[in-house]
């Protein structure tokens, strides 16, 4: 397995690419014998990796619906962010926002996005549904 290192040539002043082999190919420390296998990000034994675990995103529990069209080409996106979900929990709730409205809809780095101007139904649906909504925006 070969990997690549970027290197700057003193002489020529240019950054050059040296295929490294063996060990340093590897980045790190991979198998210790104290601990067994260790993850690669973070060093810690792979029981103890918290790389992978989803992180709750940090707020005030209060979901903001807003309706947007900058930077999407004239349509109109309804958004709703701020929701204390994990991310399997907010596709879920995405999929469900999408079948009630009759639309399409994704969600991106935890703001679920519905194709439409559905602001106002999103809104008294998620109250409904036991979260707290607000308004946001025009």
């Amino acid at each position: 397995m070969a990997s690549h290192l970027l290197i700057h040539h003193q002489t020529y002043g240019k950054i050059m690419v040296k295929p490294t082999k063996g060990m340093a190919a590897l980045g790190g420390l991979v198998y210790s014998t104290e601990t067994g296998r260790t993850c690669p990000a973070c060093r810690q034994p792979v029981a103890a990796c918290s790389c992978s675990v989803p992180v709750t995103p940090a707020g005030d529990g209060i979901a903001r619906v807003r309706r947007e069209t900058k930077g999407r080409g004239g349509k109109t996106v309804t958004t709703v962010s701020g929701l204390p979900l994990q991310p399997e929990a907010l596709k879920a709730l995405a999929k469900k926002l999408k079948a009630r409205c009759g639309c399409g809809g994704s969600v991106k780095e935890g703001v679920v996005e519905i194709q439409g101007d559905h602001a106002e139904f999103i809104c008294s649906w998620l109250i409904e549904q036991g979260f707290q909504a607000k308004r946001a925006g025009g």
